[in-house]
């Protein structure tokens, strides 16, 4: 990284970047990890975690040439954070359940934000970068660590179908289309917390919905095609006959 950065034989390329400029291919080079992981291609997944190794030698080589830090301090850093959060393993403590250990980690990582930023409330640090459905959930598990919860799934659906009746009554009025978004956030915040309740990663769930998406359209324009048929002058009536038929096929 340091003969890529170098001001006079590196790669222009490597020498124009900042922090900020190679920000989206950190998180494209994360999501590409993640995409691997769900597609359990393994020999891709060895691959996908260098390159996002790479972006962290990059941001460290960065911070080295102004003098801020090196990747040494980066390992070095987390080696003692995890020493600390883990007096389980590393400090004699007893921690003998998955569930103590989550509130234990939780616990620790609270006095970490309350150090960091001397009277922040229980939202604090929770990064704005994050995929928003992401957020809120990470927003919701903040909120229910000092009470602020349903205290179970049930009311949970009630509080979606409020949020979908508002957002009804919203779309009727037309040219309204601030209220419409609102609602709309209203709505997908509501979905955040129910997805949370259910156990499920919202993120993990609508990448594997549009996911199916795009393989049943594709399988609906090859059905169309073998029919002789022009996808783009078919009418909803005829979508949904090969909608249906596709979703028959994969219940086979």
């Amino acid at each position: 990284m340091a003969t890529l950065r170098d001001p006079d034989t590196g790669c222009p390329w490597d020498q124009a970047q900042d922090f900020a400029s190679i920000v989206p291919h950190t998180l494209e080079e994360a999501y590409e990890v993640a995409e691997a992981i769900e597609a359990g291609a393994m020999d891709e997944l060895c691959d996908e975690l260098g390159d996002l190794l790479f972006q962290v030698i990059f941001y460290a080589r960065l911070a080295e040439e102004q003098g801020l830090f090196d990747f040494e301090q980066v390992a070095a850093g987390i080696v003692e954070k995890l020493i600390r959060r883990h007096p389980h393993v590393f400090a004699g403590a007893t921690i003998s359940t998955t569930e103590a250990q989550t509130r234990a980690w939780e616990a620790s990582k609270a006095r970490e934000r309350a150090e960091k930023a001397e009277g922040g409330g229980a939202l604090t640090g929770v990064a704005t970068a994050l995929p928003a459905m992401t957020r809120a959930v990470k927003l919701q598990k903040r909120a229910a660590r000092v009470g602020f919860d349903w205290p179970d799934i049930a009311p949970v659906f009630a509080k979606v179908q409020e949020e979908l009746e508002e957002l009804r009554a919203e779309a009727a009025v037309a040219h309204n289309t601030a209220r419409i978004e609102e609602e709309m956030g209203d709505l997908l915040f509501a979905c955040a917390n129910l997805a949370r309740h259910a156990h499920v990663e919202p993120e993990t769930a609508l990448r594997h919905a549009n996911r199916k998406f795009e393989r049943r359209f594709a399988q609906m324009e090859v059905m169309a095609k073998a029919q002789g048929r022009d996808v783009s002058e078919l009418g909803l009536d005829a979508w949904e006959l090969l909608w249906e038929s596709v979703k028959a096929g994969e219940s086979e």
